[in-house]
């Protein structure tokens, strides 16, 4: 089991820039995980942000998000980042931390995660 409490939303101005973080528990290594970022669309299931090989590093982006969104892992606090910049109005969404086991590649679908953090809401002003 992995518990994931996330956390750094907040209100911010279009252009400006927010960090969010997701801390893990309940193994003392996430050795062999992906973890990602996802965003609910407006009347939507939640869509992929981005997301990292816990061990290699290895990170993908959505379009909508690449160039202004970087993830990151720190391995010994066991916490994965999101830092936003050049945010925008259309970011503005809950965004939820995922983690999950896999063997392979890259996963970028909900469906692929079986831990979920609660959600962080980012709201973007115009």
């Amino acid at each position: 089991q992995v518990q994931l409490v996330e956390s750094g939303g907040g209100l911010v101005q279009a252009g400006g820039s927010l960090r969010l973080s997701c801390a893990g528990s309940g193994r003392t290594s996430l050795s062999g995980y992906a973890m990602g970022w996802f965003r609910p669309p407006p009347g939507k299931e939640r869509g992929f942000v981005a997301a990292i090989r816990w061990t290699a590093g290895v990170t993908y982006y959505a379009d909508s998000v690449k160039g202004r969104f970087t993830i990151s892992r720190d391995i010994a606090k066991t916490t994965v980042s999101l830092q936003m910049n050049s945010l925008k109005p259309e970011d503005t969404a809950v965004y939820f931390c995922a983690a999950q086991f896999f063997t392979g590649g890259i996963p970028t679908t909900p469906e692929s995660y079986n831990y979920w953090g609660q959600g962080t809401q980012v709201t973007v002003s115009s």
